[in-house]
């Protein structure tokens, strides 16, 4: 039997290879050429964005916020500087009257940033920050000005108001005392508000506190935030150290659970002073009870010889309040840094004492005002006879 062997014909398989090859060539090159239109594609809109971007921010409303926020910018900081120059000032002008001769540069100063030339703001500025440095020097280092017609006298008064000068290694001091023995005298403490208050606090003349007690004596009280100060604007006439008024309120108790504020405390017939208010604790036996800061005289011996607080270190009036043995004094001594109070009354022959509020406040009530008045005050020490 004949077997019949196919050949498979050679040329037209290698044809269709190739074309196979050709189409799959082809389909490639497609490919490719399709990737590199997207490549190109996304360039061009990456190019689009970009000069959107570039013509957006060079558009006015972007302009304007950029401008807005270096404006606003601007305004804190000169407004910062400018709220601190201005209580500097208030403070010069509490303790010399040459403080008023920044006023005008106060009024300059407000019109430059009401036209928002920051720039011309700042070097008015710099200029009042180098005077008013050189006055503040010229309060620490000034010379005691003492009438000639108030004689010399280092002892304490038996009773009732006196004015002296007081010679101590420090200089000559001008003081004004007021002595009262508690065997007849009732010392209170008065305040304007009935009870704890933070912000908006009533506050009286020195003399209201005196007469509405049947008073004949009185003196400012502690420290406290005045309302015409700008930082003070969310605390107007608060003070935050413990007291205790004539109706046993107590006052700023929460704040004197860890004070190291010094008290004295008036008991009827003797006061005591403490180092530290948190001491004392809550004791409504006593007529009053008020804290402020720093005590002078422990014992005799000086409790104080000035820190770094550039306001205790300047000179003007500095209210007071001591004792020696039952004998209370208040008063006022004239042109001391509160360190040199504590020298003056040492040199009297007090034997404890602490500062009271002074400067502005400083306001001394005996038969009329001896010294101030200041400014309306929160709280105030009276003298009522027994």
């Amino acid at each position: 039997m004949l077997r019949v062997i196919r050949r498979i014909p050679t040329i037209p398989l290698l044809l269709g290879l190739c074309l196979g090859a050709a189409a799959a060539l082809t389909f490639a090159f497609k490919t490719i050429g399709l990737l590199e239109q997207g490549v190109a594609s996304e360039k061009r809109a990456h190019e689009e964005t970009k000069h959107t971007l570039l013509t957006v921010q060079s558009e006015d409303q972007y302009v304007k916020n950029k401008a807005l926020a270096a404006t606003i910018s601007a305004i804190e900081k000169t407004y910062g500087q400018t709220v601190t120059m201005y209580e500097e000032v208030l403070f010069l002008k509490e303790f010399s009257k040459e403080g008023s001769v920044f006023d005008a540069s106060i009024s300059a100063l407000l019109t430059l940033l009401s036209k928002r030339e920051y720039a011309s703001s700042s070097v008015l500025l710099g200029a009042m920050a180098r005077d008013t440095k050189l006055l503040r020097s010229k309060l620490t280092t000034a010379a005691q000005s003492v009438p000639a017609n108030v004689p010399v006298d280092n002892t304490l008064p038996g009773g009732g108001y006196r004015r002296q000068s007081v010679k101590t290694d420090y200089g000559t001091y001008l003081v004004d005392v007021i002595a009262a023995d508690l065997s007849s005298t009732r010392a209170i403490v008065d305040t304007a508000s009935e009870k704890d208050c933070s912000n908006d606090c009533p506050t009286v003349p020195l003399a209201d506190y005196v007469t509405r007690n049947g008073g004949y004596a009185g003196i400012n009280g502690s420290y406290f935030c005045p309302a015409e100060y700008p930082s003070c604007s969310a605390k107007k006439n608060s003070f935050d150290t413990l007291l205790m008024n004539k109706n046993k309120a107590y006052f700023n108790a929460g704040n004197n659970v860890y004070s190291t504020v010094p008290a004295v405390i008036f008991l009827g017939s003797s006061v005591q002073f403490v180092a530290r208010s948190l001491e004392w604790g809550r004791d409504t036996s006593p007529d009053g009870v008020l804290a402020n800061q720093p005590l002078l005289l422990i014992g005799s011996n000086i409790q104080f010889g000035g820190d770094d607080d550039p306001k205790k270190g300047a000179k003007g009036p500095r209210s007071f309040v001591g004792s020696r043995g039952t004998i209370l004094y208040i008063g006022v001594v004239h042109d001391a840094t509160v360190a040199e109070v504590a020298h003056v009354l040492k040199a009297m022959g007090v034997e404890n004492a602490i500062n009271l509020d002074s400067g502005g406040s400083t306001a001394l009530w005996y038969n009329g005002y001896k010294a101030g008045p200041g400014r309306n005050i929160p709280n105030a020490i009276v003298l009522i006879r027994r």
